[in-house]
């Protein structure tokens, strides 16, 4: 292959945002708490009480996860994985005797057909064991070819594929390009018509489970022509066609077990039976899929606290400090309280959100996207956390503190492996730009033709006026709620008061939607590039549902007679340390240092700065920055490696 770079495809901001905006789910159908509560509206009814699964779905998923843990206890050897950077192939047979492939595929397929409430506790269970073994499985159905079938698939697809996929055929996900992250408007790689078949050709970076798979969901760029459309179209790919070559298998700083590799396509012949809905809704089926399909990492991040609170712990109470345990210290201890909270909110977000998904009566899709980011980033804090509480400890390998004679817990591998949740299936910077979007959705819909400047004075005049209609009835009910009455919410007032909780959660999602609403006004057509300020307003509606759900989940638990007392304690001191972190939010919306920090970026690009950099040396590799992504016949060796073969 050529060693030059390939030419980058030039994509304009506006077209960017075009195809983005054009993958967008565009109407809502149903109501949405998140939507509503980033509009000042806390509609606490559509959340409590808590939704409940059918007897029948929880004696299933109870079924399975008593042989799912009898599996992970018996069979998943973590530290070998981790050693060996390789999950056996034993263990992936005995996951699919155990019908672990087909979790959420329907049981006339061959599935379990589990709810999403209980495909999360499965995911939570295995990622506990090996977060590489929660990564395969999830990558398979969450993302891979199952859940698109089910969605959006024809029957003749379901029963072909399905099947396999419920038993014995492990699937992959393929977007990401060596140039092309979370900007699919520049996607390269192509599927040409010909006949009864589309030819496809490009370069697919970062498959997980590429380098096994048996099946690929493939998104390519259908060129427009006579018959065809056009655009970014799905397809289910077999993983042995002639032309695809597992170029690389990448090697990461954690999840060292996945099969993650570089995968070229050069002339790969696939059936137009196997193309996934029309052509050009490829972004739109990725974008559908991932709106239950995300819940899956934020529940291995649920997984991931409840065992930081358990090794925190056993720890803490062991070790002891200047006469007593270090828990007992109120250094330690604080940070052992963040943990106990922190776990309990993110169940709580990660159930409600799950069982919401499973009665399809509300619109998830902020939700879904809140829960990811926000278990991704407060997993990192707690697995964080947990190692400063081990000390040394906590950086020294399981491995090393084993073979001196201590109990080899993984405190730095569960850092390592939890730290790509922060990027994987949208990163976070990506993540706050997407709920955004979302949470502005219903200014947009009446006020967009406002500030863009390539409307025409008489679209504008015709927004004008659909806004002044709109905000003449939404701008007064910001300004009162029923937050500010003392009896509000008193059915969350037992031992322990909830009740404040949720009256600040309904005052200060009163005033986040004023801030919203202050920023558009002040920035118009700019309010996009205010990047940082979106995060933060993004960030704030993360806690005010982290909060609600924490309210509820403790309301019915205590309810049902299960720990109440317990999960209320827990819920307030969740809400409590989320109030101190809200505060600093909206004090950030207005007092930070956006316009310093472009400053100085600029003269960073500009090379201003670059004597700061002297005094050291730089031991990366040589090489360009982006590999060579050229279509064309592979000149490397396969490194596919199904599992059994």
């Amino acid at each position: 292959m050529s060693a030059t770079t390939t030419p980058r495809t030039t994509v304009t901001e506006r077209e960017a945002r075009e195809v983005a905006e054009a993958a967008r789910e565009q109407d809502w159908r149903k109501p949405s708490f998140a939507k509503e509560l980033f509009l000042g509206r806390f509609r606490l009814d559509l959340i409590h009480p808590h939704p409940l699964p059918d007897a029948e779905s929880v004696r299933r998923g109870e079924e399975f996860l008593t042989k799912l843990r009898a599996f992970c206890e018996s069979t998943i050897d973590s530290a070998r994985i981790e050693r060996e950077a390789r999950i056996p192939d034993e263990v992936v047979a005995g996951l699919k005797e155990l019908g672990a492939l087909g979790m959420k595929i329907d049981p006339k397929y061959g599935g379990l057909g589990l709810t999403q409430l209980y495909y999360n506790k499965a995911l939570a269970l295995v990622g506990s064991a090996s977060p590489a073994v929660g990564a395969l499985l999830s990558a398979h159905q969450s993302i891979g070819v199952p859940q698109p079938l089910k969605m959006f698939g024809t029957q003749e697809q379901k029963d072909t594929f399905l099947p396999r996929c419920a038993r014995t055929d492990i699937s992959a996900f393929l977007l990401t390009e060596p140039d092309v992250g979370s900007d699919p408007a520049r996607l390269a790689t192509t599927a040409v018509p010909d006949g009864d078949d589309y030819v496809l050709d490009g370069v697919k970076l970062w498959t997980t489970n590429g380098v096994v798979a048996d099946l690929l969901v493939v998104m390519a760029r259908v060129p427009a022509s006579e018959g065809h459309k056009g655009g970014i179209t799905a397809f289910v790919v077999e993983a042995g066609s002639e032309g695809i070559t597992v170029e690389h298998r990448n090697a990461f700083m954690g999840l060292r077990g996945i099969e993650n590799g570089v995968t070229r396509f050069h002339q790969v012949r696939v059936p137009a039976a196997n193309r996934i809905g029309p052509e050009g809704a490829g972004l739109k089926i990725a974008l559908t899929t991932l709106n239950t399909g995300r819940l899956s990492l934020p529940a291995m991040c649920a997984g991931a606290g409840k065992w930081c609170l358990k090794i925190a712990r056993e720890w803490a109470a062991e070790r002891e400090q200047w006469g007593k345990p270090v828990a007992l210290h109120e250094a330690v201890g604080s940070k052992i309280s963040f943990i106990a909270a922190t776990t309990f909110a993110l169940e709580a977000v990660l159930d409600l959100s799950s069982q919401m998904a499973d009665e399809d009566r509300n619109d998830i899709r902020i939700e879904a996207a809140l829960a990811k980011l926000y278990g991704s980033e407060m997993a990192w804090l707690m697995a964080d956390e947990l190692v400063q509480i081990r000390g040394g400890r906590g950086y020294e390998t399981a491995e090393s503190l084993g073979a001196r004679g201590e109990r080899s817990v993984p405190a730095e591998q569960i850092l390592r492996d939890l730290r790509i949740n922060r990027i994987f299936e949208g990163s976070t910077e990506i993540m706050h730009l997407l709920i955004a979007r979302e949470a502005v959705d219903a200014h947009l819909s009446v006020a967009g033709d406002l500030i863009d400047p390539d409307k025409s004075l008489s679209d504008k005049a015709r927004a004008g006026a659909n806004a002044g209609v709109f905000y003449a009835k939404w701008l007064p009910k910001l300004v009162a709620g029923p937050g500010q009455l003392p009896s509000a919410y008193n059915e969350f007032k037992h031992a322990v008061d909830l009740s404040g909780h949720l009256r600040y959660v309904e005052r200060h999602a009163r005033k986040l939607a004023r801030s919203t609403f202050y920023a558009m006004s002040r920035w118009q057509g700019r309010m996009e590039t205010k990047q940082g300020f979106l995060g933060r307003i993004v960030d704030i509606g993360a806690e005010l549902f982290a909060m609600s759900a924490a309210c509820v989940r403790a309301e019915r638990l205590r309810s049902e007679g299960e720990h109440g007392r317990e999960a209320y304690q827990l819920a307030d001191a969740f809400c409590r340390q989320a109030r101190i972190r809200v505060e600093e939010l909206f004090a950030r919306l207005w007092t930070n240092t956006d316009d310093l920090d472009r400053k100085v970026v600029k003269g960073v690009l500009g090379g201003a700065y670059t004597w700061l950099e002297e005094g050291v040396v730089d031991p990366s590799g040589e090489g360009p920055w982006i590999a060579d992504a050229t279509p064309g016949p592979s000149e490397r060796e396969n490194a596919r490696r199904p599992y059994g073969a």
